[in-house]
């Protein structure tokens, strides 16, 4: 006891129990107020370790202070500032299910507003033990307990502590990185970075990101929009006057089909279809289907395929567009822009966590007005897997929701269960696997099955309850589902030789579907067309009878005339109907070989890549330095964020609904207000045992999350 003692009235004694302390309270909030996603032993090991570090170096600042008592001081005062930054991400945490950005805490007032003064109402009895260790410390030097040093600093040994904090981060990001690579220029979620680097890491990195982004922003000029605006005036196709407004006024229902590729499309494993629903509905007269229709995904991935979706604009070089710039950015995208044309109210379906990707912010600047995130859902137990609530419970589940939209509605359902590692328990589906080689490949085949069930048992719902009749849906595949790597073991499956794949063969494997189903139209067809994801946007626009020609896009439709097929990949690789760019070299699609190009050739070719390379450039600078905003278009408001609070459930449509009455829109209303979710039928075993809403859905307030 008195080793112990003596040790404590030592600067260095001293400094260890100050960072033993809030190491201890930093790992209570992991596991206590913070949801990191913990899924493994490995990630339950850095999230242990990963607050030493930061807080070694920080509290190592106080060591090299030559007056002891300005060092206990110092000691005390890192201390308390390094817990508010703790509890007041608690706090926040706690409301809105992420973490505190720069630009949040320097705004505080918007922090504030957001909060609807309920700062108070989100403490809870445990949070004594976030500030008692201070408490405690200093009553123990005020009784002299603890004895402040006397003894000279040693600047040695303050140094060598903060090297061994540098070493121990170094460690902590190696093993951060092994573990989800590219963390730092992915940044898929807040979460990830303070999962496995810390909350001091995540605030630095975000002030370097804040900054490198505000200094892009500040450097912007009007005149670089001007270029951005005439490549897109000069790019726009018009659109096809048999195809424009075929489908106006209908709802609009999206299915993002998650790493789902064009050759699951009528592709059968042992005799069986792997997905025989949507090999129907590819086929069907009343859709619209595209075969030759490729993602242009970059690192962004799911959110790239969303912006892409959204905006007609590309993702980034680097990194996700949504997590860099997607919290104060400008943008002209569907949600608000059906919403100002056609009085379009918009939601989000999603089993996974609101800041996945950032998009509890980046909703609401492109103008969602709900957004339905895991929240919302028994996400409990077997009822999700790696990345939110299978697809089964997600559509049937989020029927409750959908009927109290007033119509028409732009609704988005982003699938999850179909996401690598493909894993999927055993009694969701009996689907039997091909023998690739690989259990990921394998299993992908069995996933896809299981989403073809759940999107077959929604359209079922569609039917039985009149909407199907009212809307178009939407189906795309975000990206691709089995990797470059892993390309290999899909050759005989897909009828090639292993030995003879190559580049040619991995770009085409970049195809996607899409289909535009439109209840009641009779000539449906499947397209060859040429086209991306970046063309989705317009296309819809004018199928819903809303010209695009004023607004930033740069896609083109793919029923016009004036479609432009040359698809430009995220890496400036390009495809078009003949040829394939991939590193400067030339394929022929005829053949797949690698063509030598005669002279003509080579400038016709050059002249796609210098396209490519432009277009790619100038999004990127519509991105990076937010241009939108120096764009004034008569007929398009920008959206203000502040409107929406996605906690608040459906309590605005609620009010809608009453002030509207007999004139109310929404599916329940036309019902004679019951719910329809009586009429969802699913064989999922996780429902089994749940009780079907007969009544209307409890409201939710708007100043809490109660309700959800």
């Amino acid at each position: 006891m008195n080793k112990i003692k003596n040790n404590l009235n030592q600067r260095i004694g001293f400094f260890w129990l100050l960072v033993g302390l809030f190491w201890l309270k930093t790992v209570y909030a992991y596991f206590t107020d913070f949801q990191l996603g913990i899924n493994n032993f490995f990630e339950l090991l850095i999230a242990l370790i990963n607050p030493i570090a930061t807080t070694v170096l920080i509290f190592s600042i106080a060591l090299y202070i030559k007056s002891n008592r300005m060092f206990y001081i110092a000691a005390i005062i890192l201390d308390i500032l390094n817990t508010v930054l703790l509890y007041l991400n608690v706090i926040y945490f706690r409301e809105f299910t992420d973490f505190m950005t720069v630009s949040t805490m320097t705004g505080y007032s918007k922090v504030n507003q957001g909060l609807s003064g309920a700062s108070l109402a989100l403490t809870m009895p445990h949070d004594v033990f976030y500030w008692i260790d201070i408490v405690i410390v200093l009553l123990l030097l005020l009784f002299k307990v603890i004895k402040m040093d006397q003894n000279k600093r040693s600047l040695k040994k303050g140094a060598a502590i903060s090297s061994m904090a540098i070493a121990l981060f170094s460690i902590n990001l190696s093993l951060g990185e092994m573990d989800r690579p590219q963390l730092l220029t992915r940044t898929f979620d807040r979460t990830y970075i303070v999962k496995y680097l810390g909350l001091d890491s995540f605030t630095v990195y975000d002030a370097i990101k804040q900054q490198h982004n505000k200094d892009l922003r500040a450097m912007a000029t009007k005149s670089q929009f001007d270029n951005v605006l005439k490549y897109t005036q000069d790019h726009y196709a018009k659109p096809n006057p048999k195809m424009f407004g075929v489908a106006k006024g209908r709802n609009v229902i999206i299915i993002h089909l998650e790493s789902f590729q064009q050759f699951l499309i009528d592709k059968k494993i042992n005799g069986k279809e792997v997905t025989p629903f949507l090999n129907k509905l590819f086929h069907s007269k009343s859709t619209y289907s595209f075969d030759n229709f490729f993602h242009q995904v970059g690192q962004g991935k799911t959110s790239d395929a969303e912006n892409m979706l959204e905006t007609s604009t590309f993702g980034l070089p680097q990194g996700s567009l949504f997590t860099q710039f997607g919290s104060d950015n400008t943008f002209q995208a569907a949600p608000a822009i059906l919403n100002q044309q056609g009085n379009y109210t918009s939601a989000v379906f999603h089993g996974n966590v609101a800041s996945f990707w950032n998009r509890n912010n980046v909703y609401k600047n492109m103008g969602y007005q709900y957004f339905f995130d895991a929240s919302y859902y028994d996400v409990s137990g077997d009822k999700s897997l790696g990345y939110g609530l299978k697809d089964k419970l997600l559509f049937k589940d989020s029927i409750k929701y959908l009927q109290e939209l007033q119509q028409p509605f732009y609704a988005k359902y982003i699938t999850v269960t179909n996401h690598f590692p493909y894993s999927l328990d055993s009694e969701d589906s009996k689907f039997k696997v091909p023998n690739t080689g690989s259990t990921s490949t394998d299993n992908y085949f069995k996933t896809a099955n299981y989403l073809d069930q759940a999107v077959k048992e929604f359209y079922a719902y569609l039917k039985k309850s009149g909407l199907l009749k009212n809307s178009m849906i939407m189906l795309y595949g975000d990206h691709y589902g089995i990797s470059n790597s892993e390309n290999n073991n899909l050759a005989n499956i897909l009828g090639k030789n292993p030995d003879d794949w190559n580049n040619f063969d991995n770009a085409q494997l970049q195809r996607v579907p899409l289909m535009f189903n439109i209840p009641g139209i009779k000539n449906g067809h499947v397209s060859h067309t040429y086209g991306g994801e970046i063309d989705v946007l317009p296309t819809l626009m004018h199928l819903l009878g809303i010209n695009t020609k004023n607004y930033i896009q740069f896609g083109t439709d793919l029923f016009s005339d004036q479609h432009d097929s040359v698809v430009a990949f995220r890496d400036r690789d390009w495809v078009t109907p003949d040829y394939t760019g991939i590193n400067g070299n030339i394929y022929s699609n005829k053949t797949g070989k690698l063509i030598s190009p005669n002279k003509q050739q080579d400038k016709k070719f050059s002249k796609i890549q210098d396209k490519v390379n432009n277009e790619l450039s100038l999004s990127d600078s519509l991105n990076q330095e937010n241009l939108l905003r120096f764009y004034k278009l008569k007929d398009f408001t920008p959206v203000d964020p502040r409107k929406y609070n996605y906690s608040n459930g459906l309590s605005k449509e609620r009010k809608i609904e009453d002030k509207l009455g007999k004139k109310s829109t929404s599916l329940v209303s036309k019902n004679g207000d019951k719910s329809t979710t009586g009429l969802y039928k699913t064989d999922a075993p996780e429902a089994k045992h749940q009780v079907t809403d007969s009544n209307r859905i409890k409201i939710v307030n708007p100043d809490t999350n109660q309700g959800k």
